[in-house]
């Protein structure tokens, strides 16, 4: 049986509130399968999915595929950071459209599961964590280099809110329930690119619409997008890719260089 892994790291304080969740609320206990100086597993016999907890930072675990070489998918259970403090739930896939100052390799994206991420962002909205935004976040950090796509759920964004466990309790519940009604491929998936950060045009099409996305590229990364790495981003994903969604607004000086490359793929365009 192929299973999601669900990754914390007992250096992460959001994760840890999530695993104390998963032990004790959802019946995770010590498996001894993959236990070692790196880390320690846990599984439910209630639940299609194990947990693992790493020693080291999430954002190194690049050889996850040698401890779980069957999983179907990897689910990183971390907190998020931001300045603003805003109490913010998240989630997004990983990679690195240029340097790699947090993890993984330099121009390297990881393979994402699209249909994932939409039915958790649709699950996780409908539960509601009172005074929380929800919303993802464009591609960014490692682990970058595993061979089975990743999905990074997040709790932010300062020390108050790693330590909710009624926050942990609504994203940790709406994952189990999306793993548990399996997941459905879409059949529009699309890669992102303009925009912020914190994508609210993309947000909101994966709401409302029947698109799925796979690597999302903000602003701050349109100088780095390339034809080749245009093609790293269609191909990464587990799903197949079908349109370039481009935030028109969101390209600046980008936006005909992007539209012509984008156009050039024969995927259909799609400006928001």
């Amino acid at each position: 049986m192929r299973d999601f892994i669900l990754v914390a790291s007992s250096q992460d304080l959001a994760g840890v509130t999530m695993v104390d969740y998963l032990k004790t609320k959802q019946g995770f206990a010590p498996d001894g399968i993959h236990d070692s100086e790196e880390g320690q597993s846990f599984s439910s016999p209630a639940h299609g999915a194990r947990l693992y907890v790493a020693n080291a930072s999430l954002l190194t675990l690049e050889t996850l595929d040698r401890t779980f070489p069957d999983a179907r998918a990897f689910v990183f259970l971390s907190k998020h950071r931001s300045d603003s403090g805003i109490p913010t739930l998240t989630c997004h896939c990983t990679g690195n459209f240029k340097d790699a100052p947090f993890g993984g390799n330099p121009k390297e994206i990881a393979v994402a599961l699209p249909g994932l991420q939409k039915a958790y962002l649709k699950a996780v909205t409908g539960a509601g964590a009172p005074g929380y935004d929800v919303i993802i976040e464009a591609t960014h950090h490692g682990p970058t280099s595993l061979k089975k796509p990743v999905l990074f759920i997040e709790l932010g964004s300062s020390e108050k809110q790693w330590a909710d466990r009624g926050a942990a309790r609504a994203m940790c519940d709406s994952l189990l329930g999306v793993l548990a009604n399996g997941i459905r491929p879409c059949e529009k998936v699309g890669v992102a690119i303009g925009g912020t950060h914190y994508p609210t045009k993309f947000n909101k099409l994966l709401l409302e619409s029947e698109l799925g996305l796979a690597a999302v590229a903000s602003k701050h990364a349109l100088e780095a997008i390339d034809e080749a790495m245009l093609a790293q981003m269609i191909e990464k994903s587990a799903e197949k890719v079908t349109h370039i969604v481009l935030d028109a607004k969101g390209l600046g000086s980008h936006k005909d260089r992007i539209t012509k490359m984008a156009e050039s793929t024969g995927l259909a365009v799609l400006k928001v």
